[in-house]
């Protein structure tokens, strides 16, 4: 097993379940992820693991999100893991560095995330789902941000006032990654 894997297999066991909606998102995940590595890479499938860093301020009254293109809506940065990646936190801010410029601290072991099966539509290609496991990340908020060749914009934004444009369920991610690191 890679060390990818068996960090996927771990985060999935130890997921701080606190709803029924947690819990079925950790059976569902760990459907995918039990006896090997699962489906880590993109080429392992059309539903496949992705890494996501939802990255506040200081405050916690912010969040960073870029404008997906093939999407059309604002999220978290993230994507698909990469043979180099040794963790979920490594690719997640992988993810941020290049969607953003963000440079954030790597978090300890014991951080805040988040698990998100979600269905995508045919302008993803050959990917018909991703198992997202969104890291948390927060940071100064005052650094210079930068727009990658995968987003139109990147921004930061009120939490109390979202835009309009976001996936299903994002509001309860949201919330749900603040709970956990208010808790």
């Amino acid at each position: 097993m890679s060390a990818l894997g068996a960090d996927v297999r771990r985060l999935v066991a130890d997921f701080p379940v606190t709803s029924e909606q947690d819990r079925a998102a950790q059976e569902d995940f760990a459907s995918f992820f039990s006896d090997d590595d699962g489906p880590v890479q993109r080429d392992d499938g059309p539903r496949h693991a992705t890494a996501s860093a939802f990255v506040f301020d200081r405050s916690l009254s912010r969040i960073l999100l870029v404008f997906h293109g093939k999407g059309r809506f604002w999220v978290q940065p993230g994507g698909h893991l990469e043979p180099g990646d040794r963790s979920i936190a490594d690719a997640a801010l992988r993810e941020l560095s290049e969607e953003t410029g963000i440079v954030a601290p790597r978090p300890g072991e014991d951080y805040v995330y988040d698990l998100d099966h979600h269905e995508l539509s045919a302008a993803f290609g050959r990917c018909a789902s991703h198992l997202d496991i969104g890291v948390a990340f927060v940071v100064a908020g005052d650094d210079a941000l930068r727009v990658s060749d995968e987003s139109e914009d990147v921004r930061w934004w009120p939490i109390d006032a979202l835009p309009d444009e976001v996936p299903p369920q994002f509001h309860r991610r949201v919330e749900h990654v603040l709970a956990l690191l208010r808790g």
